[in-house]
């Protein structure tokens, strides 16, 4: 009898643990529109990306980052200037769509053009909805961009990046 009762505990760690696994990560956000590095390799429209097709609303790092994959080494391909991203036509401003899979309070969004920071909201610790959208002058940059655009979590260290490539 305890024999049995052991194995059957021991089936249902198993068990357990193997959905705990298998569950998706309860993630965050990411642009969606104009489709953000993240976006376009979940789209599969831009190959070898690694893990980041299956959640592209984790990129998530300590706050006061530069890069595109948010220092987390699993995702270092959004970083990736070699696999020449698509660009999105865009105009002289630009609205940058959000989608948030978990609604953190927020304590700002900062948009980047190399190492010029060209906008920030301030949304003063408030919780954001499901989807958020900024309009963001380009301050009449032509060529090909790329935005860097982060969510600082109000409560954390931590904060969301997102890459963005556009040709004017």
């Amino acid at each position: 009898m305890r024999r049995v009762i052991v194995l059957l505990a021991t089936a249902m760690v198993t068990i357990a643990t193997t959905v705990f696994i298998a569950t998706p990560a309860q993630a965050h956000g990411y642009i969606s529109s104009p489709p953000s590095r993240q976006a376009m390799c979940a789209q599969g429209r831009v190959a070898d990306c690694g893990e980041i097709i299956y959640e592209p609303q984790s990129v998530e790092g300590p706050k006061g980052l530069r890069n595109c994959h948010g220092g987390n080494a699993r995702f270092a391909q959004l970083s990736d200037e070699s696999k020449n991203w698509p660009t999105t036509q865009v105009g002289n401003s630009v609205n940058f769509n959000w989608t948030l899979t978990a609604r953190h309070a927020t304590s700002t969004w900062e948009y980047y053009i190399g190492g010029t920071r060209i906008a920030l909201f301030d949304d003063q610790g408030r919780q954001p909805g499901a989807t958020v959208s900024h309009n963001v002058s380009l301050g009449g940059r032509t060529g090909r961009l790329k935005v860097l655009a982060i969510w600082n979590i109000a409560d954390t260290a931590n904060a969301f990046y997102a890459c963005v490539d556009l040709q004017r």
